[in-house]
């Protein structure tokens, strides 16, 4: 088994229930859930929403003030126009705009939201990375 994977990203959040119901509006479904967590299936990934506290303590440091912003999560498009949307339908539920999308110097198109408890999301438009039907990347080899 390849030591260079991720299989689960759980984001702590404030309120469970704003977070599913902001998730909900982006069309995301559970896979699986309790009073305490939800599990999305991604491709080949999950992502769990875990109260903050509940995700300090699980870590085994109770006190901990679990913060945010200091990493990106990010869905690519094939198009600039499905960044937009993809953009607006996450302002329309409840997403703080950090930087509307555009041109952006590596070629591509991007911008950036936080989610309803500051986890900062990207949604891009990478020119150089092909995306398979079902939304996944791999990136492409290198040229030799």
């Amino acid at each position: 088994m390849t030591p260079q994977r991720v299989t689960l990203i759980t984001l702590g959040v404030n309120d469970l229930s704003r977070a599913k119901v902001f998730y909900a509006a982006l069309g995301w479904t559970p896979a699986e859930e309790t009073e305490s967590i939800a599990f999305y299936q991604l491709n080949g990934q999950v992502l769990g929403l875990f109260g903050r506290a509940a995700l300090a303590a699980d870590q085994g440091r109770p006190d901990a003030p679990l913060g945010t912003g200091a990493m990106t999560l990010a869905q690519n498009f094939e198009t600039e126009a499905e960044v937009d949307t993809a953009f607006a339908q996450a302002l329309d539920a409840g997403a703080t705009a950090l930087k509307a999308p555009e041109k952006v110097f590596w070629g591509g198109y991007s911008g950036y939201y936080a989610d309803p408890d500051g986890h900062v999301w990207e949604v891009a438009m990478n020119p150089f990375w092909p995306l398979a039907q079902d939304g996944s990347l791999t990136l492409p080899d290198p040229p030799e």
